[in-house]
């Protein structure tokens, strides 16, 4: 099964909204299935190293979502987010997280059998 993950939050908000996020699709791709990640507005930075996890906060989001990239999960990032959205803006992607555009999103979309908001 195709699963789209979509996230819109700033990483760090002081919820738990981006890290239960990551810890399904985590759970997905333990289960056999592959997993699609599209960031856009504020959870674009979760696609920078820049980013740094708060002294406050027990997570490392970042970590967490190379981790899922180097478990076969797809990251796609909003290029228009890139220099609008974020705490960093303009600061480029680290490698795996590849710029996109809101056509490969809708392409991802159509292609997905499920698709998730957080």
């Amino acid at each position: 099964m195709k699963i789209l993950i979509i996230f819109n939050h700033e990483p760090y908000d002081g919820g738990d909204v981006t890290w239960n996020g990551l810890r399904l699709a985590k759970t997905l791709l333990e289960k056999g299935e592959e997993v699609r990640i599209f960031l856009m507005n504020d959870s674009v930075d979760l696609a920078r190293d820049v980013l740094q996890k708060p002294d406050a906060y027990d997570q490392d989001l970042v970590a967490l979502l190379k981790d899922l990239i180097a478990r076969g999960a797809q990251v796609q990032v909003c290029g228009t987010c890139m220099a609008r959205c974020g705490l960093h803006k303009n600061h480029p992607y680290y490698e795996g997280a590849k710029k996109s555009t809101m056509a490969a999103l809708a392409d991802w979309v159509l292609d997905s059998d499920r698709v998730l908001t957080f």
